[in-house]
This record gives C-alpha cells, structure tokens and sequence, in this order.
C-alpha cells in the first residue's frame, strides 16, 4: 500500500505557530511523515528575543533546510561565525544559532527540516 497523494494549500495551514509581541509566526503543514514550515518574520524579529522564551534553550537548537522567498535574514553560530541570506538563497542553518531581520522588509522563508519542534515549548 503506498501513502496518498497530498495537497495543502498555503492559506490553510495544519497549525499556525506566532511569535512573541507579534513580530511573525511559522504556518505548519504536516506532509505524511514530513512537516514543512512558511515562517513570516516581521521587521525587529530576532530569534533571541522572540523565539527564546518559547523554546527556553539558550539559542535556536533546530536545523533549517530551506529558501528565502523574500527579505533578507542574518544568522550568527554560536562559534561567531555568520551569514545573511536574501531572495532566491538555499540555506541550511546547523543547531546552535541565532537569527535576524536585516532591514524594514519582512522575511518569509520555506523551512523543511526544522519546523516540527520549532517555537513550540520543548
């Protein structure tokens, strides 16, 4: 027996998960064994001040797979290095990080990877 075809649609999400003083929030849709996040950052949004006190660990312990659709987002290691990724940019972000806003334009990325546990409280 193989798994059904699926089909979500972007204004439907399974859950809808908001930030904190809302500065954004990530829409969940759960795809089989699968679970792929739309987040939509708003300017001002840094994960340290707006996802921290949810998740309650000290920076982002998720991986993120995925690409900016639009805005640009700057993400620190907890090594200090950094990146900051734009419109039409892949990016994979490992455990340990934090991340924000560049500029007055929201960010709105595809995340497949690090959505299932993401600003949820662990």
């Amino acid at each position: 027996m193989s798994d059904p075809l699926l089909r979500k649609v972007q204004s439907s999400p399974d859950e809808t998960r908001p930030f904190k003083d809302g500065k954004g929030k990530m829409h969940v849709f759960h795809l089989g064994d699968s679970t792929v996040g739309r987040g939509e950052f708003e300017p001002g949004w840094r994960w340290s001040l707006h996802v921290k006190p949810i998740a309650g660990t000290p920076s982002c312990q998720s991986t993120h797979t995925g690409c900016i659709l639009e805005g640009r987002m700057a993400v620190k290691m907890d090594d200090g290095s950094q990146v900051e990724y734009g419109p039409g940019d892949f990016f994979r972000m490992p455990p340990g990080h934090d991340a924000w806003i560049v500029g007055d334009q929201r960010c709105v990325l595809l995340d497949f990877t690090g959505v299932a546990k993401y600003a949820r409280k662990t």
